[in-house]
């Protein structure tokens, strides 16, 4: 019987040792994305709600701007909506959108209905680009570098904090206009 003691002590402890170190990890629960720190994927994609002039990451580069996936199909992209209006009201940053595995009519509803904070929408009907971004499931949100670097990646409905702690820390300051 003793000579299980032992064994089972050193088990207890290691077990003790690795579950405060889950609990007090500061990145649990966090998906690091491969593409931090490399180009963000080239496309070029039909545009939602204007259909002659596709959507190209070639024309985004040269600024900083955020890529949101969502679907209408997504409970959470509702929740992220007036957030995602807020910071187009800010006017810190582009809001591009990539319409995600949805229908375009029931799209430009969604955006005609709750107020549209893209400055453009691509269309992702097959889900083939989603998969280039690494994406697991809406809403997700990058914010890519003028240079076309992914800086960041937010999982989940975008917020306030997640906004004012990440993503605005990350761009460069606004531009005092002149008087």
């Amino acid at each position: 019987m003793k000579r299980f003691l032992l064994p089972l002590g050193i088990f207890a402890l290691v077990a003790v040792v690795l579950g405060v170190g889950i609990w007090r990890s500061p990145e649990k629960g966090v998906i690091v994305s491969p593409l931090l720190g490399k180009p963000a994927p080239q496309f070029s994609l039909p545009n939602l709600t204007d259909p002659a002039h596709p959507v190209r990451s070639a024309d985004l580069r040269g600024r900083w701007y955020l890529f949101n996936v969502w679907g209408t199909w997504c409970v959470e992209c509702r929740a992220e909506h007036a957030m995602l209006l807020n910071v187009q009201r800010s006017g810190r940053v582009a809001l591009i959108g990539l319409n995600w595995r949805d229908n375009d009519a029931e799209a430009l509803s969604w955006l005609q209905q709750l107020g549209n904070p893209y400055q453009t929408v691509a269309v992702d009907r097959s889900g083939r680009e989603a998969i280039d971004w690494g994406v697991y499931a809406a809403p997700e949100t990058f914010l890519v570098n003028p240079q076309g670097i992914v800086v960041y990646k937010h999982i989940g409905a975008l917020t306030e904090e997640a906004w004012t702690r990440e993503i605005l820390p990350r761009l460069p300051p606004p531009v005092a206009s002149k008087s």
